[in-house]
């Protein structure tokens, strides 16, 4: 399952954090100045502000392109060591210019400034590593919040599938004992029948095992499509063409399953296959993001009441193209593109990693 975009809403918690992180660093630190009322305090204290504003929305900041940079789940050692490299280097420096500018330029009160740089990033380590724990906490329990709520999504979307499915499939043994026998009446000699036999085996034998899996390997499905597109092929000969255009890296990525049988059938169910208008199907890559399903638009014509005054195009309930739609929703959060332009249909299915 890939990552899905995070967003953040921490304006309440900055707003308190701040202030109090800031008070407490000092008054820690420094409680004998708080006890014997002594002015300097408040200097610490307006330094402790600023350095926890410029550690909080800094550390935030690096916290935010990290997760950008390294969104998937497998990626999340090498995110929180690269943060953790530019966290130190980042406390480093702010406590530094902040001592220098505060202190000496501003305050112009050297003795404020710390003379070993080491004990002031000490110090600021407290409210760094304050913001790591609340951010990190978050984040990692509305990414198990996020899991939790896609994998019941998940299992609704799996148990209304197997339901559709119940409501009108044979039973598989009957079917395949069916066409085990239809096979031994037909005669040897015939090799065409043998062999549609056998691509209708196999495409319905693919329905029954990828049914219950949110994703396939592109090469299992296309191994599929490719039975699929045989066996309509016998009906439409060269008046239905399928080309492909795949790099083979693209085979190891997924997709959800009977995606592009879907396609292909609602190209060949709203449009017309014929030896003057042959449909067009080309499959081929969008960079290494998107697989691209692409045909010709020839939309067939339904008379109705025999009148060809009320002749309209044939429309699509599009509940195929929605059900993909939404499976591609709760995987990941790249959209399905659905295109319509220059007389050709196109639908844009993002490839997926396992």
């Amino acid at each position: 399952m890939e990552p899905v975009a995070y967003t953040l809403n921490d304006r309440t918690m900055r707003l308190i954090g701040i202030p109090v992180c800031s008070v407490l660093v000092p008054t820690i630190n420094h409680f004998d100045k708080l006890q014997s009322g002594n002015p300097a305090f408040l200097t610490y204290l307006l330094l402790s502000f600023c350095t926890t504003l410029f550690l909080w929305e800094g550390h935030r900041f690096i916290m935010l392109w990290m997760r950008k940079l390294f969104p998937a789940y497998q990626q999340t050692t090498r995110r929180l060591l690269v943060q953790a490299g530019l966290a130190l280097l980042y406390t480093l420096v702010v406590t530094y210019v902040l001592d220098e500018i505060l202190c000496r330029g501003i305050l112009h009160d050297p003795k404020l400034a710390n003379t070993d740089l080491l004990v002031g990033f000490r110090v600021s380590l407290i409210p760094t590593a304050v913001v790591y724990l609340l951010y990190e906490a978050i984040y990692f329990f509305n990414a198990w919040k996020q899991n939790i709520r896609k994998t019941e999504a998940l299992a609704r979307e799996g148990i209304q599938s197997q339901l559709e499915v119940l409501k009108n499939q044979l039973d598989p043994h009957f079917l395949f004992n069916s066409l085990n026998t239809l096979a031994a009446l037909i005669d040897d000699q015939n090799i065409d029948a043998q062999l549609y036999l056998e691509r209708l085996s196999d495409v319905y034998r693919y329905v029954l095992v990828s049914r219950n899996k949110n994703t396939v390997p592109l090469e299992e499905e296309m191994a599929f499509l490719d039975a699929y597109v045989y066996l309509n092929k016998i009906r439409f000969r060269d008046n239905l063409q399928v080309e492909k255009q795949l790099d083979p890296s693209a085979y190891h990525q997924c997709i959800t399953p009977l995606s592009l049988q879907m396609l292909i059938e609602n190209a060949i169910k709203h449009n017309i296959v014929s030896k003057e208008n042959p449909l067009i199907i080309r499959i081929f890559q969008e960079g290494n993001q998107y697989l691209v399903v692409e045909n010709n638009v020839q939309e067939k014509t339904i008379l109705r009441h025999t009148d060809p005054r009320n002749a309209d195009r044939a429309s699509s309930t599009r509940v195929g193209l929605q059900n993909i739609i939404n499976r591609y929703q709760l995987l990941t959060d790249r959209h399905v593109e659905v295109i319509r332009t220059g007389g050709l249909f196109r639908v844009k299915l993002p490839l997926l990693t396992n």
